[in-house]
């Protein structure tokens, strides 16, 4: 068959399901795709070939044999380091985890699976996931397909070019602080977060560990289709996690053919204050329209935020650099020192995110739950009103590679400090909500970068952003973009 990068997720599934295609014959064009290119983005961290195709011939017996298939039978998909497949090396972007493998699947990646879906590797991320772009010691820097010299953004950055690239239809991500979507804007992809606890995940040694910020476990898709059925397959509860909610009526595929006719839009430039280049607000801003021609009433309006940017942006800090604390003391259990003879094997920026988090106190802790508290309300308060939020992804269309692991973004935007691990995101603000949000490409820079449009929904209103995501796409395609990356 022709280029098989040429069709979307959906597609192939179809393919496969009409036996027009081999689930043998594409894993080994992704397999040989990520040979090919993966060398020049350092997008992936572990390939496991042999692996994926004993699945790939055993998923071809069953389409031979006529039995049932699951809606991503057959179809490559990639992981984040982060996250757990069961035999394949887990090295959380570490040095200390260089030789990790898990002996168990996330629950996320179980339900992958049963779907029919096929692990070709793992991805690279920033070290723990600890900020928002895709570098660290140990893989050092995944680059942005567009442009090489750019990094993908982050965390899931490693996901975000495979998927741009062709490598895989689909990949996997998390986000808490904007880790799905700020990668997806920067490597035009779409990056899809439901409510939180819509896609389970039994965390361990603390099942209330992705609580504070909440950490979403996202798909990433070249269409607004591909991302809304692998979220539909993610999603799920799980006795095991408290957070987990139920299977509802009304997935994000019901959105797909929705109008916007009668829903009301909140477009802020800004999200509340945040500094955004003007070559990031006009990108987003030329696509507003799109929403309105589906019907959509937008209206521009001011979130008022109870803080400062900047004090948002460290009271996340705070509350994530707790959790990374709690890991560091988990990890004593395994002999491993991070802020003792372990220190020179980690990232300085994450040495300081370690002694951030082991300073603050409890009444500390509750504190800043207090002002996230204030947060949320500002958010609800614009949902009294409005259905969707409208805003750009990040103040920045793309952030320099370093060398390994040192990659950080912008310091400064429009003469405002930011702080370089995240502060130049207006994503984060959501993970402490826990509403659901995508990215969208909304435009694209005179260099040729991408910029995504971020689309945020009331909890449990996953519909609704996959309709206005499906409107943008419908009236501002970017789908031929890809094939500017070669086939």
């Amino acid at each position: 068959m022709d280029d098989l990068t040429r069709f979307t997720a959906t597609e192939l599934a179809h393919l496969i399901r009409r036996r027009a295609l081999s689930p043998v014959e594409l894993v080994e064009s992704s397999l040989t795709r990520i040979e090919k290119r993966d060398q020049v983005l350092n997008a992936f961290v572990t390939v496991c070939a042999d692996q994926a195709m004993d699945a790939a011939r055993a998923a071809e017996r069953a389409v031979t044999s006529g039995e049932v298939l699951g809606p991503l039978h057959g179809l490559p998909v990639a992981i984040k380091d982060l996250d757990a497949v069961a035999g394949v090396r887990m090295t959380l972007g570490s040095r200390l985890f260089a030789d990790h493998v898990p002996d168990r699947d996330a629950a996320f990646v179980t339900r992958l699976k049963r779907a029919g879906a096929i692990v070709v590797g793992k991805t690279s991320t920033s070290e723990f996931g600890h900020k928002a772009v895709a570098d660290n010691p140990l893989t050092g820097p995944a680059r942005n397909p567009f442009d090489h010299t750019m990094n993908t953004g982050g965390s899931s950055g490693g996901s975000a070019a495979a998927v741009a690239e062709g490598l895989v239809p689909l990949a996997q991500g998390s986000d808490g602080g904007g880790s799905i979507r700020v990668p997806a804007s920067m490597c035009g992809v779409v990056g899809m977060m439901g409510t939180f606890g819509r896609v389970a995940e039994p965390a361990r040694p603390n099942a209330f560990g992705l609580l504070t910020p909440s950490v979403f476990f996202c798909p990433l898709g070249r269409t607004v289709e591909d991302a809304a059925l692998m979220l539909e397959v993610m999603s799920g509860p799980d006795p095991r996690d408290p957070y987990s909610l139920p299977v509802t009526a009304g997935g994000p595929r019901d959105g797909l053919t929705r109008s916007l006719r009668g829903l009301r839009v909140a477009y802020s430039p800004d999200f509340g204050g945040f500094p955004v280049e003007e070559e990031v607000a006009a990108a987003v801003r030329g696509a507003i329209p799109a929403l309105a021609e589906d019907g959509a009433v937008v209206e521009e309006v001011r979130i008022r935020l109870p803080a400062s940017h900047q004090e948002l942006t460290a009271m996340w800090r705070r509350l994530t650099a707790v959790r990374q604390a709690e890991f560091a003391h988990h990890a004593l259990s395994r002999g491993l020192d991070l802020l003792g003879e372990h220190r020179e094997l980690i990232s300085p920026d994450y040495v300081d995110t370690i002694r951030l988090g082991a300073a603050q106190s409890a009444v500390d802790y509750r504190v800043d739950d207090a002002l996230r508290t204030e947060l949320f309300d500002a958010v609800a308060d614009v949902f009294d009103t409005y259905d969707l939020i409208v805003s750009p992804v990040t103040s920045v269309a793309g952030v320099p590679n370093g060398a390994n692991g040192d990659t950080l973004g912008p310091s400064e935007v429009c003469g405002q400090a930011v702080d370089p691990l995240v502060g130049w995101c207006l994503t984060y603000a959501l993970n402490l909500t826990g509403n659901p949000a995508a990215s969208v490409p909304a435009g694209w820079t005179r260099s040729g970068l991408p910029v995504g449009m971020q689309i945020a929904g009331r909890r449990f209103g996953e519909p609704s952003v996959v309709a206005a995501c499906a409107a943008v796409e419908r009236r501002r395609p970017w789908y031929d973009r890809y094939r500017a990356l070669g086939s």
